[in-house]
C-alpha cells in the first residue's frame, strides 16, 4: 500500500466519521465543531484532487463561514431558551 492511498483512505474514514457524529450528536456544539472539521476533512480532499479553488472556497465557505453561522446561531438559540425559561417562571409564580 502506497502512502498516498493510506492517506486518502484516512481522509475519506475521517469526512464520514465526522458527519457521522454531526448527525448523531446530542451536543449542539459538538455536531458544530464536527460540522467545521468535517469541512477541513473535504477541503484536504479537493487538495489532493489538485483543485485548490474548489480547496480555498470549501475552506472559506464551508468550514469558516457556515461555521461561524452556525456558532451565532448557537448562542441566539441559548438567549431564546433563557428568554422563555424566564418568562415561563414569571408566569409561573403569578398563578401562584
Amino acid at each position: 500500500m502506497s502512502f498516498s492511498f493510506l492517506l486518502d483512505i484516512f481522509l475519506i474514514s475521517g469526512s464520514l466519521t465526522m458527519a457521522w457524529l454531526c448527525l448523531f450528536s446530542h451536543d449542539l456544539l459538538k455536531a458544530i465543531t464536527c460540522f467545521v472539521c468535517m469541512g477541513l476533512f473535504v477541503t484536504l480532499m479537493w487538495i489532493r484532487l489538485d483543485a485548490w479553488d474548489v480547496a480555498i472556497a470549501e475552506a472559506a465557505i464551508g468550514a469558516g463561514l457556515t461555521g461561524a453561522l452556525l456558532l451565532s446561531s448557537r448562542r441566539g438559540l441559548k438567549k431564546t431558551k433563557a428568554k422563555k425559561t424566564s418568562a415561563e417562571n414569571e408566569s409561573g409564580e403569578q398563578d401562584v
